[in-house]
Protein backbone atom coordinates (compact mmCIF):
# COMPACT_ATOMS: atom_id res chain seq x y z
CA UNK A 1 0.00 0.00 0.00
CA UNK A 2 1.14 3.85 -0.87
CA UNK A 3 0.79 5.91 2.40
CA UNK A 4 2.48 8.93 3.14
CA UNK A 5 3.46 9.90 6.46
CA UNK A 6 2.92 13.90 8.17
CA UNK A 7 4.39 14.60 11.22
CA UNK A 8 3.20 17.62 13.44
CA UNK A 9 5.33 19.62 15.60
CA UNK A 10 4.97 22.40 17.88
CA UNK A 11 7.73 24.03 19.37
CA UNK A 12 5.49 24.56 22.87
CA UNK A 13 5.32 21.61 25.31
CA UNK A 14 4.41 22.16 29.41
CA UNK A 15 6.70 19.59 30.85
CA UNK A 16 9.31 19.54 28.16
CA UNK A 17 10.06 23.36 26.21
CA UNK A 18 11.62 23.23 22.96
CA UNK A 19 10.95 18.85 22.68
CA UNK A 20 11.15 19.07 18.79
CA UNK A 21 14.62 20.20 18.97
CA UNK A 22 16.28 18.60 21.71
CA UNK A 23 19.01 16.63 20.94
CA UNK A 24 19.48 13.22 20.38
CA UNK A 25 23.04 11.86 19.35
CA UNK A 26 23.73 15.10 17.36
CA UNK A 27 20.15 15.47 15.60
CA UNK A 28 16.99 17.02 16.50
CA UNK A 29 14.31 14.80 17.92
CA UNK A 30 11.59 15.77 14.94
CA UNK A 31 14.86 14.87 12.31
CA UNK A 32 15.17 11.50 14.38
CA UNK A 33 11.20 11.21 14.15
CA UNK A 34 11.19 11.11 10.30
CA UNK A 35 14.29 9.07 9.78
CA UNK A 36 12.45 6.38 11.82
CA UNK A 37 9.21 7.12 9.85
CA UNK A 38 11.61 7.06 6.15
CA UNK A 39 12.05 3.19 6.95
CA UNK A 40 8.37 2.49 6.98
CA UNK A 41 8.28 2.26 3.57
CA UNK A 42 5.94 5.65 3.14
CA UNK A 43 6.49 7.64 -0.54
CA UNK A 44 7.02 10.91 1.38
CA UNK A 45 7.72 11.61 4.81
CA UNK A 46 6.78 15.55 5.56
CA UNK A 47 6.93 17.81 8.80
CA UNK A 48 4.12 19.95 9.44
CA UNK A 49 4.99 23.04 12.24
CA UNK A 50 4.16 26.31 12.71
CA UNK A 51 7.90 27.23 14.29
CA UNK A 52 9.94 28.81 11.81
CA UNK A 53 13.11 26.77 14.07
CA UNK A 54 11.28 24.09 13.72
CA UNK A 55 11.69 24.79 10.18
CA UNK A 56 15.05 25.71 9.79
CA UNK A 57 16.30 22.45 11.31
CA UNK A 58 14.27 20.18 9.25
CA UNK A 59 15.72 22.11 6.54
CA UNK A 60 19.47 21.89 7.85
CA UNK A 61 18.78 17.75 7.84
CA UNK A 62 17.16 17.42 4.20
CA UNK A 63 13.94 16.44 5.88
CA UNK A 64 10.96 18.11 4.10
CA UNK A 65 9.01 20.67 6.07
CA UNK A 66 6.01 22.77 5.59
CA UNK A 67 4.55 25.64 7.45
CA UNK A 68 0.95 25.64 8.98
CA UNK A 69 -1.44 27.82 10.77
CA UNK A 70 -0.59 28.65 14.34
CA UNK A 71 -4.19 27.94 16.05
CA UNK A 72 -4.60 24.21 15.17
CA UNK A 73 -6.30 22.93 17.99
CA UNK A 74 -4.80 19.52 17.22
CA UNK A 75 -2.01 18.01 15.32
CA UNK A 76 -4.62 15.93 13.16
CA UNK A 77 -6.10 19.20 12.29
CA UNK A 78 -2.44 20.30 11.37
CA UNK A 79 -1.72 17.60 9.31
CA UNK A 80 -4.57 18.06 7.78
CA UNK A 81 -3.72 21.68 6.85
CA UNK A 82 -0.81 20.44 4.81
CA UNK A 83 -2.36 17.45 3.24
CA UNK A 84 -4.94 19.67 1.74
CA UNK A 85 -1.79 21.22 -0.01
CA UNK A 86 -0.76 18.43 -1.78
CA UNK A 87 -3.61 17.53 -4.34
CA UNK A 88 -3.65 14.18 -3.00
CA UNK A 89 -6.51 11.59 -4.28
CA UNK A 90 -9.80 11.12 -1.65
CA UNK A 91 -8.21 7.46 -1.08
CA UNK A 92 -4.87 8.24 -0.70
CA UNK A 93 -3.41 6.83 2.59
CA UNK A 94 -1.76 9.74 5.24
CA UNK A 95 -0.34 8.70 8.26
CA UNK A 96 -0.44 10.61 11.57
CA UNK A 97 3.32 9.89 13.21
CA UNK A 98 3.87 11.71 16.64
CA UNK A 99 6.65 14.20 16.65
CA UNK A 100 7.98 12.86 20.35
CA UNK A 101 8.50 9.15 18.80
CA UNK A 102 11.61 8.83 17.89
CA UNK A 103 12.04 5.10 18.60
CA UNK A 104 8.99 4.60 16.50
CA UNK A 105 8.74 0.66 14.91
CA UNK A 106 8.62 1.37 11.23
CA UNK A 107 7.00 -1.89 10.64
CA UNK A 108 3.90 -0.86 13.06
CA UNK A 109 3.59 2.46 10.78
CA UNK A 110 2.96 0.32 7.81
CA UNK A 111 0.82 -2.09 9.40
CA UNK A 112 -1.40 0.51 10.12
CA UNK A 113 -1.58 2.33 6.92
CA UNK A 114 -2.26 -1.00 5.90
CA UNK A 115 -6.21 -1.23 7.79
CA UNK A 116 -7.57 1.86 5.60
CA UNK A 117 -10.21 0.45 2.80
CA UNK A 118 -13.52 1.29 1.77
CA UNK A 119 -15.56 1.96 4.63
CA UNK A 120 -12.80 2.34 6.88
CA UNK A 121 -11.30 5.79 6.72
CA UNK A 122 -9.28 5.77 10.08
CA UNK A 123 -6.99 2.98 11.65
CA UNK A 124 -4.78 3.06 14.84
CA UNK A 125 -2.95 0.17 17.12
CA UNK A 126 -3.01 -1.44 19.97
CA UNK A 127 -0.98 -4.21 22.35
CA UNK A 128 -2.16 -6.36 24.97
CA UNK A 129 -1.86 -5.20 28.10
CA UNK A 130 0.10 -7.21 30.79
CA UNK A 131 -0.32 -5.87 34.52
CA UNK A 132 -2.87 -4.98 36.56
CA UNK A 133 -1.41 -1.68 37.36
CA UNK A 134 -1.74 -1.07 33.83
CA UNK A 135 -5.12 -1.44 33.24
CA UNK A 136 -6.02 0.19 36.12
CA UNK A 137 -4.03 3.21 35.44
CA UNK A 138 -6.33 6.18 33.73
CA UNK A 139 -3.38 7.33 31.72
CA UNK A 140 -3.08 4.21 29.73
CA UNK A 141 -5.76 4.13 27.26
CA UNK A 142 -8.08 1.44 26.40
CA UNK A 143 -10.02 -0.12 23.52
CA UNK A 144 -12.87 -2.73 23.17
CA UNK A 145 -12.93 -4.00 19.28
CA UNK A 146 -15.51 -5.46 17.74
CA UNK A 147 -15.65 -8.84 15.79
CA UNK A 148 -14.09 -6.91 12.29
CA UNK A 149 -11.49 -5.48 14.44
CA UNK A 150 -12.23 -2.20 14.52
CA UNK A 151 -12.53 0.25 17.88
CA UNK A 152 -15.97 -0.27 19.84
CA UNK A 153 -14.62 2.61 22.60
CA UNK A 154 -11.82 3.53 23.70
CA UNK A 155 -11.30 4.87 27.65
CA UNK A 156 -9.66 5.68 30.59
CA UNK A 157 -11.32 3.30 32.74
CA UNK A 158 -10.69 -0.79 32.73
CA UNK A 159 -12.34 -1.67 29.65
CA UNK A 160 -13.60 -4.72 28.95
CA UNK A 161 -14.48 -4.80 33.18
CA UNK A 162 -14.46 -8.24 34.43
CA UNK A 163 -16.97 -8.42 36.41
CA UNK A 164 -15.87 -11.99 38.16
CA UNK A 165 -12.63 -11.66 38.71
CA UNK A 166 -12.23 -8.78 39.79
CA UNK A 167 -14.93 -9.07 42.86
CA UNK A 168 -12.44 -11.32 43.78
CA UNK A 169 -9.18 -9.60 43.39
CA UNK A 170 -7.89 -6.14 41.54
CA UNK A 171 -4.31 -7.48 42.00
CA UNK A 172 -3.41 -9.32 38.89
CA UNK A 173 -5.40 -9.35 35.32
CA UNK A 174 -7.23 -12.83 35.19
CA UNK A 175 -5.08 -15.89 33.45
CA UNK A 176 -5.65 -16.79 29.84
CA UNK A 177 -6.72 -20.39 29.38
CA UNK A 178 -6.13 -20.22 25.22
CA UNK A 179 -7.54 -19.05 21.88
CA UNK A 180 -10.62 -21.56 22.70
CA UNK A 181 -11.73 -19.78 25.45
CA UNK A 182 -14.05 -17.25 25.01
CA UNK A 183 -13.87 -15.40 28.08
CA UNK A 184 -9.68 -15.28 27.98
CA UNK A 185 -9.18 -11.76 29.25
CA UNK A 186 -7.02 -9.47 26.89
CA UNK A 187 -7.20 -5.53 27.76
CA UNK A 188 -5.77 -3.39 25.05
CA UNK A 189 -3.81 -0.85 25.37
CA UNK A 190 -4.14 2.13 22.56
CA UNK A 191 -1.01 2.99 20.93
CA UNK A 192 -1.28 7.01 19.71
CA UNK A 193 -0.53 6.38 15.84
CA UNK A 194 -3.10 7.07 13.40
CA UNK A 195 -4.08 6.50 9.35
CA UNK A 196 -6.60 8.21 7.19
CA UNK A 197 -7.81 8.56 3.84
CA UNK A 198 -7.03 12.21 2.69
CA UNK A 199 -11.19 12.54 2.07
CA UNK A 200 -11.64 11.73 5.60
CA UNK A 201 -8.81 13.80 6.76
CA UNK A 202 -10.47 16.80 4.90
CA UNK A 203 -13.35 15.66 6.98
CA UNK A 204 -12.73 15.81 10.42
CA UNK A 205 -11.54 19.27 11.21
CA UNK A 206 -15.21 19.43 10.85
CA UNK A 207 -16.52 17.02 12.92
CA UNK A 208 -17.87 18.93 16.18
CA UNK A 209 -16.50 17.85 19.58
CA UNK A 210 -18.47 14.83 21.23
CA UNK A 211 -19.72 15.13 24.76
CA UNK A 212 -18.05 11.81 25.71
CA UNK A 213 -14.65 13.11 23.94
CA UNK A 214 -14.50 16.18 26.37
CA UNK A 215 -15.42 13.72 29.61
CA UNK A 216 -12.68 11.03 28.56
CA UNK A 217 -10.19 13.88 27.22
CA UNK A 218 -10.03 11.70 24.08
CA UNK A 219 -10.13 13.09 20.77
CA UNK A 220 -10.62 9.92 18.91
CA UNK A 221 -14.07 9.32 20.30
CA UNK A 222 -15.36 12.07 18.26
CA UNK A 223 -14.57 9.55 15.02
CA UNK A 224 -16.87 7.18 17.21
CA UNK A 225 -19.59 9.50 18.32
CA UNK A 226 -20.53 10.54 14.71
CA UNK A 227 -20.52 6.94 13.29
CA UNK A 228 -17.06 6.23 11.69
CA UNK A 229 -15.12 3.12 12.08
CA UNK A 230 -11.48 2.84 12.86
CA UNK A 231 -9.73 -0.18 12.38
CA UNK A 232 -7.37 -1.27 15.50
CA UNK A 233 -4.22 -3.44 14.24
CA UNK A 234 -3.21 -5.11 17.35
CA UNK A 235 0.91 -5.84 18.01
CA UNK A 236 2.60 -8.26 19.60
CA UNK A 237 5.69 -6.13 20.10
CA UNK A 238 5.21 -3.46 23.39
CA UNK A 239 6.29 -0.04 21.13
CA UNK A 240 9.10 2.07 23.17
CA UNK A 241 7.50 5.04 24.87
CA UNK A 242 7.54 8.28 24.03
CA UNK A 243 9.59 11.33 25.24
CA UNK A 244 7.07 13.81 27.70
CA UNK A 245 9.13 14.53 30.37
CA UNK A 246 12.92 14.94 31.12
CA UNK A 247 13.40 11.95 32.25
CA UNK A 248 11.98 10.31 29.10
CA UNK A 249 14.79 12.38 27.32
CA UNK A 250 17.50 10.95 28.88
CA UNK A 251 15.89 7.28 28.45
CA UNK A 252 15.99 7.94 24.77
CA UNK A 253 19.29 10.09 24.96
CA UNK A 254 21.31 6.86 26.02
CA UNK A 255 19.32 4.66 22.78
CA UNK A 256 21.26 7.49 20.81
CA UNK A 257 24.59 7.27 22.37
CA UNK A 258 24.94 3.37 21.68
CA UNK A 259 26.46 1.83 19.26
CA UNK A 260 24.13 1.94 15.41
CA UNK A 261 22.62 -0.67 14.17
CA UNK A 262 24.49 -1.04 10.93
CA UNK A 263 21.03 -2.37 9.10
CA UNK A 264 19.56 0.59 10.06
CA UNK A 265 22.60 3.49 9.08
CA UNK A 266 22.60 1.11 6.13
CA UNK A 267 19.03 1.54 5.10
CA UNK A 268 19.19 5.78 6.19
CA UNK A 269 21.59 5.97 4.36
CA UNK A 270 20.47 4.43 1.11
CA UNK A 271 16.91 7.20 1.25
Amino acid sequence: MSFIVIIPARLASTRLPNKPLADLGGKPMIVRVAERAALSGASRIIVATDHHDIHAACQQHGVEVAMTRADHPSGTDRIAEVAASLDLADDAVVVNVQGDEPLIDPGLIAATAGHIKAGVPMATAAHAIETAADAFNPNVVKVVLNKDGCAMYFSRATIPWHRDAFAKSRDALPEAHGPEHANDYTPLRHIGLYAYSNQFLQLYPTLTASPVERIEALEQLRVLWHGHSIAVHVTSLVPEAGVDTPEDLLRVRKHFEAPPDSDLVKTISSL
